[in-house]
């Protein structure tokens, strides 16, 4: 059986998540977020449906039975905006119930799901502990893209480290990843894509923030180059 230890950083996490968005006004809901154009209702929605894709490959993973992440991508993206518009206490709701039907997918699974593979939208494969850090790096991320107080530098480290080693894993899959190192001077964090890069080199949580493309890097350095690069695309 899989240690369900690993759920502990997913429950504090939404609970940061939905306190955030339960301090929010109707009106707060419909302003920008660090991900244009979409405001924080498409953002929450977003976190809600995405789960509920989650929870569907947890499906899989549990029966055999394949079940695609998302019908399509039109179909997701109409969710979203179907959703955008909505009350903070609908959003709210949502993002609760959506919690708690993962946790419940994740606890059903028998030890032979844990080893069984699923395909993402994107075509990559994962397994449901792989699953449990995208759940992670949804609610993290997608926290700080609200701009509504909680920002890369409150998410804890662990969580934080753990969502880097999550996207750098997904870049090594990629051919077209350039060479580069990364340097955390604060928690001791090294990670290598290839070779004669160049080394870029910040806090833990500056380093996060431009690995998922939400800041241009104006917070770190970078040796072997002229200026910090552009991120390297990931998802």
């Amino acid at each position: 059986m899989q240690d369900l230890g690993t759920l502990a950083p997913i429950t504090a996490s939404t609970n940061r998540f939905v306190a955030t968005v339960a301090s929010l006004t109707d009106a707060q809901v419909r302003d920008g977020t660090l991900i244009p154009p979409w405001t924080r209702g498409h953002v929450i929605t977003h976190v809600a449906r995405a789960t509920d894709s989650l929870c569907r490959l947890l499906t899989w993973a549990r029966t055999g039975v394949e079940t695609p992440q998302y019908a399509s991508m039109d179909a997701r993206a109409a969710e979203i905006e179907a959703g955008a518009g909505r009350s903070v206490a609908d959003l709210v709701a949502d993002v609760r119930s959506t919690a708690a039907r993962f946790e419940a997918a994740v606890r059903a699974l028998p030890p032979a799901a844990w080893r069984t593979e699923v395909r993402m939208r994107t075509g990559e494969l994962r397994t449901p502990t792989a699953l449990i850090s995208t759940r992670l790096r949804e609610l993290e991320i997608h926290h700080a893209d609200l701009c509504a107080g909680y920002g890369f530098c409150d998410i804890p480290a662990d969580a934080a480290r753990w969502i880097i080693d999550d996207i750098v894993e997904a870049l090594t899959r990629r051919p077209q990843t350039p060479p580069l190192r990364l340097e955390a001077t604060d928690t001791g964090l090294v990670h290598v894509l290839g070779t004669g890069g160049p080394v870029v080199t910040g806090r833990q949580a500056d380093i996060l923030a431009w690995l998922s493309g939400r800041s241009p890097g104006t917070r770190l350095t970078a040796s072997g180059a002229d200026k910090v690069p552009a991120a390297p695309f990931w998802i």
